[in-house]
């Protein structure tokens, strides 16, 4: 019998999870809870992606995205090779004097998503409008790309008594 090692396969992002939680508990232990029992949050769920839906018709292509408390001039729009970029900061505000701060659960910073479209989406008419918080970007699809309905034509309808050529030579209907 010949000794063997098993190497466990570990996901990348447990790795991180762990060292994550390790530096929770340090931050935990050194300073102490925050004053209502909370524990220091990592920066890893702290990061702030703006939610995002995506519908699709006949005519072309929805996005729907929440940027609450995003300036409209903070916000970048760029279609490149057809992938649509979204950029975007949500700045803070200025902070209330205060002797302490108990808790920030507000996110702030930049954000960029970015979307990869089909090449059926016309370019040149997409709009984009920022209102109450919630962005909307239309993406019509080309006419082209557009469903339509197709003419179905068939040789058995041709008139009696008229010659139809099939192949290399003729054929009557037989009248």
């Amino acid at each position: 019998m010949f000794p063997t090692t098993l190497r466990r396969r570990t996901d990348g992002l447990q790795n991180l999870r762990r060292l994550s939680t390790a530096l929770d508990d340090a931050f935990s232990d050194t300073f102490g809870n925050g004053p209502f029992g909370q524990r220091f949050e990592s920066a890893l769920t702290a990061a702030w992606v703006p939610a995002c839906d995506i519908f699709e018709d006949k005519d072309g292509i929805k996005l729907v995205m929440e940027v609450p408390g995003v300036d409209p001039g903070d916000v970048n729009l760029q279609l490149e090779n057809n992938v649509l970029t979204i950029r975007g900061e949500k700045r803070q505000e200025a902070e209330e004097k205060a002797d302490r701060v108990h808790r920030y659960e507000r996110s702030y910073g930049s954000f960029e998503r970015t979307f990869s479209l089909p090449s059926t989406v016309d370019a040149d008419e997409i709009e984009a409008d920022i209102s109450d918080g919630v962005l909307t970007v239309v993406l019509p699809k080309a006419e082209k790309a557009r469903p339509r309905q197709i003419e179905l034509k068939s040789r058995v309808e041709q008139r009696r008594g008229e010659r139809v050529t099939v192949g290399s030579g003729e054929v009557s209907n037989g009248t």
